[in-house]
């Protein structure tokens, strides 16, 4: 059972002391309970667990002195205060070098005995916080160690994943000159079969090469821009950039796309490299998961604080199930695993720990079957 403060039994044979004892310490505040012999003391001990023990030295049943030992067992921290004669002061002695904290002589007064009890429960309060501050100093170790090794295992996948991304790339890109050069006719006429064939090659190909770049740019994400200095980039300028990228694939498909963008500079603490591959998924994401019809809006909305951006569709949505893995390494929503349109799972997260580089914040609302809409919030610079 857990400790109580202020919680007190003497054990003592004179109905008196125990008496005295509680008439004393109860208006104080403390709760007192009393036991006349050993054997009930410790069975009162057994079945609470105190701050302080007021201990008779002699008692009827025995030695007082020898309950220190199963009190110490249970509680280390529990005060025992020996509560002895003027005739025995040698055992009381004694008693103090077997674990007990103070003694105090028949007769006292309750100025004594609440000064004796404060002390003794001041120590129990000093020692129990010192315990507790060095179980914090261990856990913040344990923490600090378990933090540098799951950054040196972050490392290690960031240096996989890029050895592995670069390794692949060439030969893949090989394969796609190969396969466009076949498709070009200059090796000779291909009956529609053959470009039927190449043509599905191709797009397995091209679906590939996107897997090594995300591959690619998350790995850079946790490591080479890390020490891409942040500098005030128009955040602006570079949304309409991703926009112009974009325009020919959004007619091809059949998508409205509209802008809301400040008509003046705004200015934020970021890097040109991160925002774009911010923006480039998040409307590459929006144009890929929204039917034709469909319409992709982004926004742009200063505040005192900082920076809104919005990029919303009235596409596929996600699942409210799914909605707290976003943003997950290869998490894909099953709505998005089940359509016929491909993914990595890496956007969104390539997004999140750019956003976070920039001292930002990112948060995804998101209705199954009416939309998305993902907004981030960029300090903004001094200078805009």
């Amino acid at each position: 059972m857990a400790s109580k403060p202020g919680f007190i039994l003497v054990i003592d044979d004179e109905a008196g002391i125990r008496e005295g004892c509680r008439r004393a310490l109860q208006p104080a505040g403390f709760h007192v309970q009393g036991a006349a012999t050993i054997r009930e003391g410790l069975q009162k001990l057994q079945a609470d667990a105190f701050d302080l023990v007021l201990l008779d030295i002699m008692m009827p049943d025995g030695r007082g002195i020898d309950l220190l030992a199963p009190i110490r067992a249970a509680d280390p921290d529990t005060v025992c205060v020996i509560i002895t004669g003027y005739a025995t002061v040698e055992l009381a002695v004694e008693a103090i070098k077997q674990g007990a904290y103070d003694f105090i002589s028949k007769p006292f007064t309750s100025d004594q005995l609440l000064m004796t009890v404060n002390q003794g429960l001041e120590k129990r309060r000093l020692s129990l916080e010192t315990k507790r501050l060095a179980a914090v100093e261990r856990r913040a170790a344990t923490l600090a160690r378990e933090k540098q090794e799951m950054e040196r295992l972050d490392q290690q996948k960031s240096d996989f994943m890029r050895t592995v991304a670069h390794e692949l790339r060439a030969p893949v890109a090989g394969a796609q000159s190969l396969v466009r050069t076949l498709l070009r006719g200059m090796s000779g006429e291909l009956t529609d079969q053959q470009k039927e064939i190449l043509q599905r090659i191709e797009v397995r190909q091209s679906q590939l090469m996107d897997l090594i770049n995300d591959l690619l740019s998350l790995a850079a994400s946790k490591t080479f821009d890390q020490d891409e200095p942040l500098e005030p980039v128009s955040l602006v300028y570079e949304i309409s950039q991703v926009l112009d990228q974009f325009s020919v694939e959004v007619d091809k498909k059949g998508v409205v796309i509209s802008s809301k963008l400040p008509e003046k500079d705004v200015l934020v603490r970021a890097s040109e490299d991160g925002l774009l591959k911010i923006f480039n998924n998040l409307v590459g994401n929006a144009i890929k998961y929204t039917p034709e019809g469909g319409r992709v809006a982004v926004e742009v909305i200063e505040q005192p604080d900082g920076v809104l951006c919005t990029v919303s569709d009235t596409g596929i949505g996600i699942p409210e199930q799914d909605l707290p893995h976003l943003g997950e390494e290869f998490f894909r929503a099953r709505n998005a695993r089940k359509s016929r349109v491909v993914g990595t799972g890496l956007g969104l997260s390539i997004v999140k720990q750019q956003v976070e580089r920039f001292g930002g914040e990112m948060e995804v609302r998101s209705t199954e079957g009416k939309g998305t809409t993902v907004t981030l919030h960029f300090q903004k610079d001094p200078a805009s």
